[in-house]
């Protein structure tokens, strides 16, 4: 049963053009082809990505924070109460009215005590503003690296100028050490971005994370399987152009730069605009839709890829979505916040005071800085 599911998985009509078999991909005269068993490096190198990325955060995000003047907020500890924490555990963050009502009774305290201690019990699980700084300087490292890297890869090629020669000789195209460890270093860290999804800030589009990440580890693995290389690395530096724009707009928002910050942002949704709504759709997409259908005849494998290049296409279009909305208040002079968080909730946020410090009705909410908090996208 094994043995009939293997090879209707890699039956070569799936992956490869017709009248070509893998017998053609076989590396021969010093020429080396993609091959799915060179994808099997990728695990071990995403758990190795996660020990850098441990260190990385220790020794360098930490005293770069301290640096910077990342400053905590000093948050309220809800008090020690058995009964309102096993409702929280079990049950819900956010009781309903009359959940309140009940475990007013049981604790016997006042309604309002016990949506205090709601508010502040949300509040301790909340990522903190030092674990926030430290993952956009990891993410901002490893972009900001990948996009230099990418562009040295392909920068040099006659593909990156002229795209119908992407598919010039296709499939029959052969790689080189550059090309390949750019891909296994990519995905690998998309897996390592995987693993770690459950731990890492939660923001609102934690399901669009998700599909963001499954999308891209399936696209590059079967890009690299049916050897669409050569459009692989151009889509991989097209992302990395914007995303470590985002990420260095976060740690200056965190360190309180807000300037500094909010500059950066600006320049940021005009190259993500720019690449992902008018260079991916209207070039990269063209190029994988149309050139390939010059050559040969729509098979699974050109279908299979094009879909999965749309589900980014409508990823895109969403944040895009979130990235003008968070613009057009920067420009009406509103308060901007990052779209996606989950911003803290203050003690006045019922009509309470502070209980630290007051006139705190009229302060920002902490932690909700303007413009960002957080991503994963990756926007990507």
């Amino acid at each position: 049963m094994l043995q009939i599911l293997h090879d209707y998985f890699w039956w070569e009509r799936l992956w490869l053009p017709v009248n070509l078999t893998w017998a053609d991909l076989e590396d021969r005269d010093g020429r080396v082809y993609a091959k799915a068993s060179d994808l099997y490096i990728t695990l071990p190198l995403a758990l190795l990505f996660l020990i850098i990325r441990y260190f990385f955060e220790l020794y360098v995000a930490t005293p770069l924070a301290a640096l910077l003047n990342v400053k905590e907020k000093t948050r309220l500890r809800a008090p020690p109460n058995p009964t309102l924490e096993h409702f929280y555990m079990t049950s819900g963050k956010q009781p309903k009215q009359a959940d309140v009502e009940l475990l007013s009774r049981q604790s016997r305290l006042s309604g309002r005590q016990v949506e205090r201690w709601f508010r502040r019990r949300r509040n301790q699980d909340r990522p903190s503003l030092l674990k926030k700084f430290r993952e956009a300087s990891w993410r901002f490292t490893f972009y900001l690296i990948a996009f230099i890297a990418g562009t040295a890869v392909i920068v040099d090629k006659p593909w990156f100028y002229d795209l119908r020669k992407v598919w010039e000789g296709y499939p029959i195209q052969s790689i080189i050490p550059s090309q390949y460890w750019y891909y296994m270093i990519e995905l690998s860290f998309y897996w390592s971005l995987l693993f770690s999804i459950a731990s890492d800030v939660k923001r609102k589009d934690f399901k669009e994370q998700i599909i963001h990440h499954v999308a891209t580890i399936i696209l590059i693995s079967f890009s690299w399987c049916a050897n669409y290389v050569r459009a692989g690395t151009l889509i991989m530096a097209l992302h990395d152009s914007s995303d470590y724009l985002l990420e260095s707009a976060k740690m200056f928002n965190y360190a309180g730069w807000k300037n500094t910050c909010n500059n950066i942002f600006i320049v940021f949704a005009i190259v993500f605009i720019i690449t992902r709504l008018v260079i991916l759709p209207f070039w990269i997409l063209y190029c994988t839709l149309v050139y390939p259908l010059e050559l040969y005849p729509a098979f699974f494998g050109y279908y299979f890829f094009n879909f999965m290049m749309g589900v980014l296409q409508l990823l895109h279009i969403f944040w895009a979505y979130l990235i003008l909305r968070m613009a057009h208040k920067f420009i009406t002079g509103k308060v901007v916040e990052d779209e996606r968080s989950d911003r803290e909730e203050t003690e006045s946020s019922e009509g309470e005071e502070a209980a630290a410090g007051g006139g705190a009705k009229n302060r920002p909410l902490a932690n909700g800085h303007p413009i960002l908090n957080n991503n994963h996208r990756k926007n990507d």
